[in-house]
């Protein structure tokens, strides 16, 4: 490739002279693939520059992105970069609220909206966003009686009228865009405080994608799903950049509640889900089965029981007996083909997760039923990209060894600290934000802690902040227990406290469908949530399996002392829009320490039931209250000693 292609638009130039007439991009709009080649995709991305320009828009401004994944949404992102410009996604699901906050801090003058949903919240925040003053739509529907809104269509007919009457403009704005300038904004998810934009540049996401395609040899060939948030730097690496690099097609679902179905018709060769999406089709497997015969169960139990054994191994290059390879053989034949081709993932070639930690049980089972899926580790301050898995070295309980160009170090207290080409520029209009984070010799502070083991892996215990210690001294890392107790395709969230306490209790929300399901097959009615949540039986469902996490806990004597011991199911499901969540569903534990302390209190003082009325947002902007008499159970917990000689 061109070492004179220093832009991602100018990425784009090369694959429409590369490979013009191949697919470069799929959405399914009424049950229909639609699809759109190389050279196509140019020729629209070039119609949305010139039409931009004639519309105002100059080198430097900032172009707000809200949606699902749409291809003229990833068009004008494009567009934008091409005229010198700064896309700015933003979440979806935002309220209006957070989305006015970004679009003031983001200086935002230009914003693009998928549809209705989303028009109307821009246009409630005009009030609150003094400098937005142009909204543009790519949907129409239901937006004929809106005033002051341009269609995206009309934008690329004044485009083409634009560049006819202004020949070698945008070849002139293509040519002016170097690999310094910033190529995105990108928002943190606000864990710990208000959301920072992120300043990347088009040469530091190049280098990531490049390399990320020369390690996982991604080609032409392949074929992504684009479902994950547009803001996410998971999905502008995965489903822009490196779509740019390789020159594979990318594929956009039809709605969020049809990327089950459309991910088995797509059969993707490349995947990239956070670990709550690979928790969710497990518990969905876990469903189809509590509803299966017998026969079934046991044929589905006893492959399961040859998968774990020898299932990795096999995926691995390992040696593995010759009776063994064949009790696999038939137990792919018979459960993980059929499997894998139910999970949409049956040509899957390379999977990565990442944006949260993965529990090992959970990594093993996907690897175990021949998905090649492995752990990414990194940052949107680090364009995604820190440490990578290679094929044949996997570990369950690592993050894989430090990418091509990038140093990693461990400081004096256990956090990581990494340096390389990859960094952020900085974060936008904060200057002590930046220099918090990046210290004097290059090394930008990612707030986790971790070690390398023997083999050069690295390891992350838990974000640096929430690891402790308990009163007796013991270590504390809620983050491996919740992930531990996760496991349980009954168990959506978990949230646990113990830092200087004399044990551990932990929060419990259900997942409502795989719980549900259960319920319904024992004739157990419930009216919703708050009322199944507080069923007896759920709540012995609930402390079996804890149990089981607990005797395992027992068998790792750094972790004997981080058994829980008491527990509660929450009477509402944890949620972004009440502040719970990040919109990645990171939990916000300092927020959720405070909201819920009389909980924590309660917890802690022995009792055995507490009141709790919450204030709760609605999907439509309204708020209304949820109470409940919580209750509250003990655990078993079990000495280290004598588990061991158990096991």
């Amino acid at each position: 490739m061109s070492e004179a292609i220093e832009t991602l638009p100018r990425l784009l130039l090369h694959q429409a002279k590369t490979r013009g007439e191949q697919p470069a991009i799929r959405e399914k709009d009424l049950g229909i693939w639609q699809v759109w080649t190389w050279r196509q995709v140019a020729d629209e991305v070039r119609a949305l520059a010139c039409g931009l320009a004639a519309n105002g828009f100059q080198r430097g401004m900032h172009l707000a992105i809200i949606g699902d994944n749409r291809p003229r949404l990833y068009w004008t992102m494009l567009a934008v970069q091409a005229l010198g410009g700064i896309p700015v996604p933003m979440y979806q699901d935002a309220p209006m609220a957070e989305l006015a906050y970004v679009l003031n801090d983001g200086a935002i003058a230009y914003a693009i909206a998928e549809d209705q949903e989303q028009v109307d919240k821009l246009v409630e925040s005009l009030d609150q966003v003094p400098s937005l003053k142009h909204i543009f739509y790519d949907d129409p529907r239901g937006l004929r009686n809106y005033q002051g809104l341009v269609a995206l269509d009309t934008i690329q007919k004044q485009g083409r009228t634009f560049d006819r009457a202004n020949p070698g403009f945008y070849e002139r704005e293509l040519a002016a865009g170097k690999a310094d300038d910033i190529a995105i904004i990108l928002y943190t998810s606000g864990t710990t405080g208000k959301p920072k934009g992120v300043l990347q540049t088009h040469g530091s996401f190049m280098m990531v994608g490049r390399a990320g395609c020369e390690f996982d040899g991604l080609q032409a060939r392949d074929r992504v799903l684009c479902y994950l948030p547009m803001a996410w730097v998971g999905d502008f690496l995965f489903s822009y950049t490196q779509w740019l690099v390789a020159g594979f097609s990318i594929n956009c679902p039809e709605s969020g509640a049809t990327v089950t179905t459309d991910l088995r018709e797509i059969g993707p060769t490349y995947y990239f889900a956070p670990p709550r999406v690979f928790e969710n089709l497990l518990t969905q497997v876990m469903i189809r089965m509590d509803d299966a015969c017998a026969l079934k169960k046991w044929m589905f139990r006893s492959c399961m029981s040859i998968a774990r054994r020898y299932g990795a191994e096999l995926l691995d290059g390992k040696k593995v007996r010759l009776v063994d390879r064949v009790k696999y053989w038939l137990g792919n034949l018979l459960v993980y083909a059929p499997l894998r081709d139910v999970l949409g993932l049956s040509r899957i070639r390379v999977a990565y997760t990442a944006g949260a930690a993965i529990s090992p049980d959970l990594f093993r089972f996907y690897r175990s039923i021949g998905i090649n899926i492995k752990q990414f580790y990194g940052s949107t301050e680090t364009c995604g990209y820190t440490c990578l898995q290679s094929d044949g070295d996997v570990k369950l309980d690592s993050v894989g060894k430090p990418a091509p160009g990038v140093e990693l170090k461990i400081a004096s207290n256990s956090e990581v600290l990494v340096r390389g080409p990859m960094l952020l520029q900085g974060y936008y209009k904060r200057p002590d934000a930046t220099a918090e984070a990046i210290d004097a010799e290059g090394f930008f502070h990612t707030g986790d802690a971790g070690y390398f083991d023997g083999d050069g892996h690295l390891k992350i215990v838990d974000r640096a902040k929430d690891v402790g210690k308990l009163a007796n001294g013991a270590l504390f890392a809620p983050n491996y227990i919740e992930n531990k107790l996760k496991f349980s395709p009954h168990v959506k969230e978990t949230v646990a406290f113990g830092h200087d306490r004399d044990e551990v209790c932990a929060f419990i929300n259900i997942d409502i469908d795989s719980v549900g399901n259960w319920a319904e097959r024992r004739g157990l009615a419930y009216a919703g949530y708050t009322d199944l949540a507080q069923k007896p039986d759920v709540y012995d469902l609930v402390r079996e399996y804890i149990d089981g996490v607990n005797a395992e806990l027992a068998q790792d004597p750094a972790l004997a002392s981080s058994q829980v011991h008491r527990f509660l199911i929450l009477h509402k499901e944890l949620d972004p829009d009440d502040d719970e969540l990040t919109r990645t569903r990171k939990v916000r534990r300092g927020f959720i320490a405070e909201k819920y302390r009389v909980l924590i209190d309660a917890l802690y003082a022995g009792r055995t039931s507490q009141h709790i009325e919450t204030q709760v947002k609605f999907e439509d902007g309204r708020t209304g209250m949820v109470a409940a008499d919580l209750r509250i159970e003990t655990a078993r917990t079990f000495p280290a000693t004598a588990m061991r000689k158990a096991a």
